[in-house]
């Protein structure tokens, strides 16, 4: 499927490797134009290199904290006017609800609810302005189902939702278009730390970590970049028009609910 965006501008966040480099390589495939943010300079630059050489499209890499206002600053001034925004940032460490303090919630909320606010307050303007625009906002399955290990995950991100909700109704009349992608458990390193947590507590390797987790999804194993990366890319396309505001999943079926 053409999916009607070659030629376009696209910021994608946390973009190096995982889910962030999923959605750059399936927009990239699209013929889309790329700005990549990470915090590693190294490996962003092998992948900006390495999706440059396989698409041929244009790859600006800004190596950058965009979870702190001098991140933005820079990574904001290299993009310019985008027409895509992939809003992507590190979960949270795991953890239970007595561990935490104020500061650990401040700094989930930086990453996981203010930066991506903060991102499209800078850039959505310019894509009413210029009629046309697409958000996708990279959030998690416990927006739907909270997992108790994960609050502050779960908390920052449901107060993203929340604004999302709302600010996504009062721009789409100016062909602008804000939805959110809540991806299960995927085959990257998240997914490895987690299992490798798993293992520690329980005393069991992380390969069993891994296969006791696969049989909690429906699907029967992890999801991939690739796939998850596809998703994104139709959610950012000129097919995609009428889907405003929508949270959706990208679980395996892990998610038990009926709605």
């Amino acid at each position: 499927m053409d999916l009607g965006i070659k030629g376009k501008r696209a910021l994608v966040c946390a973009s190096s490797k995982g889910l962030g480099r999923g959605c750059a390589e399936a927009l990239a495939e699209a013929g889309v134009d790329l700005v990549l943010n990470a915090r590693g300079a190294e490996a962003l630059e092998a992948t900006a290199a390495a999706i440059r050489t396989r698409y041929g499209v244009q790859v600006t890499a800004v190596a950058a904290d965009i979870t702190s206002e001098e991140g933005r600053a820079a990574v904001l001034a290299a993009a310019g006017a985008v027409d895509i925004l992939v809003t992507n940032a590190g979960g949270p460490p795991p953890g239970m609800w007595h561990d935490w303090e104020r500061e650990d919630f401040i700094r989930a909320l930086d990453a996981n609810m203010l930066t991506p606010i903060a991102l499209m307050k800078a850039l959505v303007p310019g894509m009413m302005e210029r009629g046309w625009g697409r958000v996708v906002n990279i959030t998690s399955q416990s927006v739907k189902a909270p997992i108790a290990v994960l609050g502050l995950s779960n908390s920052a991100r449901a107060g993203l939702t929340g604004y999302v909700a709302g600010t996504a109704r009062q721009v789409a009349g100016k062909g602008v278009n804000i939805n959110n992608l809540l991806p299960g458990i995927h085959d990257t390193d998240r997914a490895t730390a987690l299992d490798g947590g798993v293992a520690s507590a329980q005393g069991i390797s992380a390969e069993e970590a891994r296969r006791n987790r696969e049989t909690t999804i429906p699907a029967g194993r992890y999801g991939t970049a690739a796939e998850f990366g596809a998703a994104c890319a139709f959610l950012c396309s000129q097919h995609a028009g009428f889907i405003v505001g929508q949270n959706i999943l990208l679980d395996g079926g892990a998610t038990n609910a009926t709605l």
